[in-house]
């Protein structure tokens, strides 16, 4: 497949790739071997392998792409990182630089998301001064949190700034997930119930449910699945649509917000967009809005979205659109999630909580993992709760906001701090 010559973290990384035969390894080896083909493949030799709208994207062809992509190599596979529906190749060229291949699988098992850049490095972790360190950059501001419970006591293992109300994104759409499991265990709303995709709940990516036709329908629980495993934006605000604004505002507040206000009127995703990166009179309405005034602009705006992809730019969480947590009300919200797949007897909840732990994790250490991401221009956050053999829970929050989404990136720093916390052995006191 790809010249591996040498080392054994080479030879090793190369004999994982090879033996995965999931679908997500199959496209991921399929993927790679582009950059080392004799030749680069045609655009038409790629349409069985990729989403339409992926492909619809290049409208010079993939393959010039590839190509530039190959001008980089010969390269060496170094690492290759699997989980669900992602994965990451690390790849080594001919004068030492590293790049990472990473690549999205659609909820149809065909590649969503294929992009080659410069490797992200993080440094390791093994104490909470290295955290600090790696996390403190100029013109970001964080906050983090790490938490130890057992037998109804939590302890603070770290603690920065975890009282500060910060925007988080996707991570709005635990809130979501708690009024569901409230709304089946109520009986009001059973998991094979379904829900129709219409213009005006058509939302923009993250998730492949926007490009369904008019009227299609899917089951609540497929269309969960997909909101908090592959933080589907359309399927958030069907579940929203559901139901209804003031179940998910009740859900805040049961799920131990500091300050529900924050999220009063509660957003859903297309609201957030079209307010957020429509018509220029729309976001300055937003601000000087009270909360009545914002709910009557929801009203008006309700209908068919506007706002492109490409449209998305310059950031918005300073105008209060975006749905703001902090680490602390994070942390409660994926306490009381943990609760409600404990009491589910479907076993529904659990399987949609456990679906995605957002970066390796070693199940014998970690066999229970729940996890959410949050990503807006300026904005990313990553939680996790973790539970060990002996049911001890431990919570990490990780949160970063700027003016400037430059600065932020594509949270590939940020999840892989979080990783090197789960995997220093400091949440358990075993750090080395």
């Amino acid at each position: 497949m790809i010249d591996l010559p040498g080392s054994d973290a080479s030879a090793r990384a190369r004999a994982a790739l090879d033996g995965d035969d999931t679908p997500l390894g199959s496209r991921t080896r399929w993927a790679a071997e582009l950059l080392t083909a004799p030749e680069a493949p045609r655009d038409d030799d790629l349409s069985e392998h990729f989403v339409p709208v992926f492909l619809a994207r290049h409208p010079q062809g993939f393959a010039a792409t590839l190509e530039q992509w190959r001008g980089l190599g010969p390269f060496t596979v170094t690492e290759y990182q699997p989980v669900a529906h992602k994965s990451w190749v690390t790849l080594e060229g001919p004068s030492g630089t590293r790049s990472t291949l990473s690549l999205t699988l659609d909820s149809t098992g065909l590649i969503r998301v294929l992009h080659l850049g410069p490797e992200v490095v993080t440094p390791a972790v093994h104490g909470w001064d290295d955290l600090e360190a790696a996390l403190e950059q100029p013109g970001v501001t964080w906050s983090a949190l790490v938490t130890r419970e057992e037998g109804g006591t939590t302890e603070t293992l770290y603690a920065r700034e975890a009282d500060r109300p910060m925007p988080n994104g996707s991570s709005y759409k635990l809130y979501l997930m708690r009024a569901l499991a409230d709304a089946v265990a109520s009986g009001s709303v059973r998991w094979d119930d379904e829900v129709t995709v219409t213009p005006a709940l058509r939302s923009l990516p993250t998730g492949d449910m926007q490009e369904l036709p008019d009227g299609a329908r899917v089951s609540v629980r497929e269309t969960a699945y997909k909101m908090i495993a592959m933080s589907d934006n359309t399927a958030a605000d069907l579940i929203q649509d559901l139901l209804g604004r003031d179940a998910v505002e009740r859900a805040v507040v049961e799920g131990g917000h500091s300050d529900p206000a924050l999220l009063r009127p509660f957003l859903s995703s297309h609201e957030v967009f079209e307010i957020g990166w429509g018509a220029p009179g729309l976001r300055a309405e937003w601000v000087a809005a009270d909360e009545d005034g914002r709910r009557r602009l929801l009203d008006r705006i309700a209908g068919p979205m506007t706002v492109r992809g490409s449209d998305l730019g310059a950031t918005v969480h300073q105008l209060g659109l975006d749905w703001h947590m902090s680490a602390w009300d994070v942390a409660r919200v994926l306490g009381a999630l943990a609760d409600d797949g404990t009491r589910d007897t479907s076993g529904a909840v659990e399987d949609i909580l456990t679906a995605y732990p957002g970066v390796p994790v070693d199940a014998a250490r970690w066999p229970r993992v729940v996890f959410k991401g949050g990503s807006c221009p300026g904005v990313m956050m990553f939680c996790w709760l973790l539970q060990d053999p002996d049911g001890v829970r431990y919570t990490l929050v990780l949160q970063q906001r700027a003016d400037d989404q430059k600065l932020i990136g594509d949270g590939q720093f940020l999840r892989g701090m979080g990783g090197r916390v789960i995997g220093s052995g400091l949440l358990s006191g075993t750090s080395r």
